[in-house]
């Protein structure tokens, strides 16, 4: 009997096993499907959407076009917008909206998939569309904003490119930081192909930077976005946002959003 027991012990374990091993291989195969997750409906002409903008494209340097939206400004600054992992431009447009009213360009861009452009979305490809964006906007001073993964994306791009100012809302420290708050079960740091770190390549950014995020994240805990500013050795402009969750309206046109990139645009260059 004893040995019946310990068989069936064993087989349980075994089968534990084995359905562990199957989980861990579906999501090495598809957790680009779980991390980005692009709206890819037809989006309205730019200027139906955000008064005075246009519709432009640009090419990455692996052959994408990418579609856009540009607002021209009179300020002397324009602010890149690289949104997170969901949704698409039309979704960050009233963040455009608020800063063109403030008198600043916008460039508000659509990764690889996303907003009915072309490919597939991944680390290396949102790196080549940012580059593609930045070139864009050709020589003038320049903030970019990222948002959730798109902090990741352009605080890699501050490195390569330099930024007038860096604007950081709702950073992760790296990918797997958040997936494995969100998902406390899973072997998540193991698994990931796509890292995004941020914490360890802030403190080379020589721009001046603004950390934004809210108490109630809890997508990306607030925690992990202070630790984003203190890796940035004392050069970060930390910006608390009360009782504001990851996707509340106050994360994307609330005064101390707004207000971070506008008082960020009038110290680096730009008239106030």
């Amino acid at each position: 009997m004893a040995r019946g027991c310990e068989a069936a012990v064993t087989r349980g374990v075994l089968v534990v096993l084995a359905v562990l091993v199957v989980l861990a291989g579906l999501l090495w195969v598809f957790q680009r499907s779980l991390i980005y997750l692009p709206d890819r409906s037809p989006l309205p002409p730019a200027g139906q959407v955000i008064p005075g903008a246009r519709d432009v494209s640009f090419t990455t340097d692996d052959g994408i076009r990418l579609g856009a939206w540009h607002v021209p400004g009179d300020r002397g600054v324009s602010v890149l917008i690289a949104g997170g992992n969901a949704g698409n431009r039309l979704h960050r447009a009233p963040l455009a909206r608020a800063l063109a009213a403030q008198g600043l360009a916008v460039l508000l861009m659509d990764y690889r998939g996303y907003g009915g452009n072309p490919g597939s979305p991944s680390e290396e490809g949102l790196h080549r569309d940012v580059l593609a964006a930045r070139r864009f906007l050709g020589d003038s001073p320049v903030i970019y904003f990222g948002e959730s993964l798109g902090a990741a994306v352009v605080t890699r791009l501050a490195l390569e490119r330099p930024p007038e100012g860096l604007v950081l809302r709702s950073p992760f420290t790296d990918l797997a930081a958040a997936g494995q708050a969100n998902y406390p079960i899973l072997p998540v740091r193991l698994l990931l192909r796509d890292r995004f770190p941020v914490a360890s390549r802030i403190a080379a950014v020589r721009a001046p930077i603004v950390v934004l995020y809210g108490t109630r994240d809890t997508i990306v805990p607030p925690e992990l976005s202070r630790a984003v500013a203190e890796a940035a050795g004392g050069k970060a402009r930390l910006v608390e946002v009360p009782a504001a969750g990851h996707n509340d309206l106050a994360m994307l046109t609330g005064p101390e959003v707004v207000g971070a990139v506008v008082d960020l645009a009038g110290r680096v260059g730009g008239t106030r």
